[in-house]
């Protein structure tokens, strides 16, 4: 720390490193994702530390924030979890590489056309028109969240599509 009232990054990281390393311990039960969310902390400290009023109450700044990116990546560890495919690849379609090389663009454009028109619209500005899902937004007048789940609709209904034409039935139902 510095006489003015400033604080040192360097002292600031020295006088809290451990302590924030162990309550981030505590909470992630890995190192690695101890040093990661302590590191967060630290980088959110230089770009944001400067906001802060009270040069006191630099601890608990300091612990707040760290709890915080652990929530956030608990939400998204939730939202986005991670399998390997080697677990999981049983319950994959099962899709026939010949089959997508057969296919064509005219075949995938008539099967969009019976996909329902609210995620028609953002797959095909998406897909056939190559607008980003910032311009799809603002031709559509939706948020851009409600573009992205659109679009993901969309492809899952399309998927489903194809799933279902006959020659992808044929070779699903034949013996290994």
């Amino acid at each position: 720390m510095r006489d003015k009232g400033e604080l040192d990054f360097q002292g600031l990281v020295d006088l809290y490193h451990g302590p924030l390393y162990r309550f981030a311990l505590s909470l992630a039960h890995s190192e690695s994702d101890a040093c990661d969310l302590v590191q967060e902390t630290f980088a959110v400290w230089a770009t944001k530390g400067h906001q802060l009023q009270d040069l006191s109450k630099v601890k608990t700044w300091l612990f707040t924030t760290l709890y915080r990116r652990y929530l956030e990546s608990r939400r998204h560890a939730t939202r986005f979890p991670h399998v390997e495919i080697s677990v999981v690849q049983d319950e994959l379609p099962t899709i026939d590489p010949d089959l997508i090389s057969r296919m064509d663009a005219r075949l995938i454009v008539a099967l969009l056309g019976q996909v329902d028109a609210v995620f028609r619209g953002p797959v095909a500005l998406f897909y056939l028109e190559d607008y980003s899902y910032n311009d799809i937004a603002a031709i559509l007048g939706v948020p851009l969240g409600t573009v992205k789940s659109r679009i993901a609709r969309g492809l899952a209904e399309l998927k489903r599509l194809v799933a279902a034409l006959p020659e992808f039935r044929e070779k699903e139902n034949k013996p290994l």
